[in-house]
């Protein structure tokens, strides 16, 4: 038979492990909800010019604060064309900017190409090793919701830039990609007044800047009344591939009244050169070798609009998860602006540069976020993992 103070012993230690239970849990709870993700508050949020939100009803998000410096980690996708080596170039070249080293005790990159099951479990290796941001180029807009979930709970700050998330649960970073796709196919219907056939060379299929500058093209050459075939050719950014679907598309099709290309733009009108074909109106990106072939033959009638926004945008998300890390409010989605030149506004020094490698984005830098970079800077860099 135990004794009465047996009794009493064993009440008092059962009170002190529940006390201690009690507390953990409490310290787990608190821990939770600071670690829940950002609250979401009133705009305006920090240095509005640079973070402008996409629009009037952009809700605005503030992390918890952390004290720096920070792990921050770019995870990549695809990396087969020059804009996406020129990216992690940028990235390297923001990081070791030394207002910027300061306040980094680490910058990861790594490419997982186009396998999108390797893309999430990295950023997943990248939120368990502790990281306290990252920022990524989806390879798919949808897919990456668990992933959010999982970052929301660590407490790291995910930002998306160029191939954005379908969500408004964590930081997007872009330029209009629709309104890119729409501004090429107005200068399209410009240019070719009786409507016409017209090549789309496209990017990397299921990405959200492919789906949004297609759908941009389609949608206002369907609104402007007049008669339109598309042939779609997959160029995925880069001039090598554009080049080889454009040549092929020409030996098929014979003739096009109008081209436009979301990338890989200096290949498709070397394709269109080399083929013989008469000089048509191109619509395409920023490379500096497609405005490079509009300043020297737009007398010879290749009229051109060159749109996009340079690979720097990835240094605008960083500085994005900086800003956040601080405790700063920024806006959930953040618009940047576009880079347009058209015929006849092509010169050389001033948005081409002639001495200068064809395979460089001009037009790489944001003012109103203090972020410019030059070609030196930028090749300088390795677009290995690190």
């Amino acid at each position: 038979m135990l004794s009465p103070e047996f009794g009493r012993s064993a009440a008092r230690r059962v009170t002190t492990l529940l006390a201690a239970s009690a507390v953990s849990l409490l310290a787990l709870t608190v821990s939770s909800a600071s670690a829940a993700g950002p609250e979401v508050v009133a705009g305006p949020g920090a240095e509005p010019d640079c973070f402008a939100p996409w629009s009037a009803d952009t809700k605005h998000f503030q992390f918890a604060k952390k004290e720096g410096p920070y792990r921050i980690a770019l995870a990549n996708g695809f990396i087969g064309n020059t804009w996406r080596i020129q990216m992690i170039k940028t990235a390297k070249a923001y990081a070791e900017q030394p207002e910027v080293a300061a306040k980094l005790k680490e910058f990861k990159v790594v490419s997982t190409g186009e396998d999108l099951a390797a893309q999430l479990a990295a950023v997943d290796n990248f939120i368990a090793a502790g990281y306290d941001a990252i920022v990524v180029n989806a390879q798919n807009p949808a897919a990456f919701t668990p992933v959010i979930k999982r970052a929301n709970k660590a407490g790291v700050v995910l930002v998306a830039f160029d191939n954005t998330l379908d969500t408004d649960e964590a930081i997007n970073v872009n330029v209009d990609q629709k309104g890119l796709g729409i501004y090429w196919a107005d200068w399209l219907i410009k240019n070719i007044p009786e409507g016409g056939k017209i090549l789309e060379v496209r990017g990397v299929e299921g990405t959200s800047v492919d789906r949004d500058r297609h759908d941009g093209i389609q949608e206002t050459l369907a609104a402007s009344g007049k008669n339109w075939e598309t042939v779609e050719v997959v160029g995925k950014w880069d001039d090598g591939t554009a080049q080889k679907v454009t040549a092929d598309a020409v030996a098929v099709h014979k003739k096009f009244d109008g081209v436009t290309v979301q990338g890989g733009s200096t290949g498709t009108v070397r394709a269109l050169m080399d083929a013989g074909h008469p000089f048509v109106p191109v619509g395409g990106e920023t490379e500096n070798g497609f405005r490079k072939l509009c300043g020297a033959h737009g007398g010879e009638g290749l009229k051109c609009a060159s749109g996009g926004t340079g690979p720097a945008q990835v240094a605008v998300a960083i500085k994005t998860a900086i800003a956040a890390l601080e405790g700063q409010v920024v806006p959930q989605s953040i618009r940047l602006p576009l880079a347009t030149t058209e015929e006849p506004n092509f010169k050389d020094g001033e948005n081409f540069y002639q001495d200068q490698s064809d395979n460089f984005f001009v037009g790489n830098s944001f003012p109103t976020c203090g972020i410019n970079f030059s070609a030196q800077e930028i090749m300088g860099q390795s677009e290995q993992d690190q």
